[in-house]
């Protein structure tokens, strides 16, 4: 029996199926697909939280009656007064503590702040006195000298990010991140929205999680001469000291309005300073135990507070109130507070940074500019064009120096991170990754590894850059 003749149709149909076989063959689509599904998916460390059995209980019934239909006329006490207002206004602009939270203003054993699995973090504590009780003997045993400055010449193509850098030290938004001050361990700690600490040892997976506050953390700081004493800060208004030694987190002060900043003197190991409410500036002296000075310094809340690391008695604040501003602690008196001088912006200003030689400041501002200003009086001032707008689910930029004067490093939008040369006044490098799977927003630098820098998510992910 003859073959039915083909139409035309058919014919065009049967064409089109062998011309693209032999396409599909010619650019080996096959063979590339087999690839991909055989490439080991990256695992990234995280912390672990212990699961709490919760008994079974019945949810009772409960029958819903309306105050009309009971007779009972409406009552108004129970009204929210902001009920009607703008709920961002409320939390974000006002310095005043949220009554939600449920504080515990005395000290907090570790082990009750502990989210992991009970007596898990053991070998970590011991391990973070092990290394202060190191370091304070390294010190004796030099006559207290001072740790070497870091002098280097960094090539920026040298920087890269292994996938075994990746952990996801917290849950939710990274808001202070930093790496321990030592060079025995490699170890960053990083707060979250939520009031979380937890501390990754990189290199190793271990993760160590714990909840010693109930808002935001707004600053992390270790006791230079005691690296098992780590002060935190935090939109509750408290500012608590984890001791390693006697295992727990004690409290050091407590505000009635939020504190949104904390630093600390390399000169001044007993005193902290932190910025209160809506411009104010305090220092606590820990050898009395309670405030030795408080200043009103700016109209709006202090972003952060930065101290010269060649001249500690020169400090620079920067404010939501659109400006930053140096200032010299030996002059501050009184009511009248003048500042060296005072760096303006159109918009808030999220970050104002000294370099490591003391002779430049870098300010980041949400009128998408970076300020570099350097000269004797810091008069050379340069602007540097970067979109700074994360939105409200993402952390604020903050351009970081690296470990000379020459760069600083800020996040971008599209999960990179720019590279701002302070000699040629630009943009001279994106870093990107394919592991990267969030925008990293805040960074730190670590004090004695060159090229070693961490970069935070609002995903709880911390990312660390080395040099190969």
């Amino acid at each position: 029996m003859a073959p039915p003749k083909l139409t035309d149709y058919e014919r065009k149909r049967l064409e089109n199926i062998r011309r693209n076989n032999e396409m599909m063959a010619a650019l080996k689509v096959q063979s590339k697909a087999s690839q991909l599904s055989n490439i080991t998916k990256v695992v990234t460390k995280s912390y672990n939280v212990k699961s709490e059995k919760k008994p079974k209980t019945e949810t009772p019934i409960v029958i819903r009656r309306s105050l009309r239909t009971r007779g009972i006329p409406p009552d108004s006490k129970g009204l929210d007064l902001y009920a009607n207002s703008d709920s961002n206004a409320v939390t974000h602009n006002s310095p005043n503590k949220n009554d939600d939270f449920v504080q515990t203003l005395g000290p907090i054993p570790m082990k009750d702040a502990y989210k992991g699995v009970d007596d898990s973090d053991r070998s970590f504590i011991e391990s973070l006195v092990r290394i202060s009780d190191k370091e304070v003997y390294e010190e004796e045993l030099n006559g207290h000298a001072k740790k070497m400055k870091i002098e280097c010449s960094l090539e920026l193509e040298s920087l890269s990010l292994d996938p075994e850098n990746i952990a996801r030290v917290v849950p939710g938004r990274i808001t202070q991140m930093g790496f321990c001050p030592s060079n025995d361990v490699k170890m960053v700690v990083a707060g979250n929205k939520f009031g979380d600490i937890g501390f990754w040892n990189v290199g190793q997976n271990e993760i160590f999680l714990y909840h010693p506050h109930q808002a935001p953390i707004s600053g992390i700081l270790f006791q230079p001469h005691c690296l098992s004493k780590i002060y935190t800060s935090c939109y509750d208004g408290l500012v608590r000291v984890m001791d390693a030694e006697k295992e727990i987190f004690d409290m050091v002060y407590n505000s009635d309005t939020c504190i949104y900043a904390l630093s600390q003197p390399k000169n001044e190991a007993n005193c902290l300073y932190f910025a209160e409410g809506s411009g104010g500036l305090t220092v606590w002296d820990n050898r009395i135990g309670k405030s030795s000075s408080h200043w009103d310094l700016h109209e709006s809340r202090i972003n952060t507070i930065d101290f010269n690391p060649e001249s500690p008695h020169i400090v620079a604040t920067s404010s939501s109130d659109a400006t930053a501003c140096t200032w010299d602690l030996r002059c501050i008196g009184g009511t009248n507070h003048t500042a060296l001088r005072t760096f303006t912006h159109k918009r808030s200003v999220q970050s104002a940074y000294f370099s490591p030689s003391g002779c430049s400041l870098a300010t980041t501002s949400l009128d998408n500019t970076i300020g570099i200003y350097s000269g004797v009086n810091l008069e050379d001032q340069t602007s540097v064009y970067h979109d700074n707008h994360t939105g409200r689910w993402i952390s604020t930029f903050r351009a970081i120096w690296g470990w000379d004067n020459s760069y600083l490093f800020i996040g971008n939008m599209k999960r990179g991170v720019d590279v701002v040369s302070t000699v040629q006044r630009a943009t001279v490098k994106t870093l990107q990754s394919p592991h990267i799977s969030a925008i990293p927003c805040r960074f730190y630098a670590h004090p004695y590894e060159v090229g070693m820098l961490a970069g935070a998510t609002s995903g709880g992910q911390v990312y660390i850059w080395t040099s190969s």
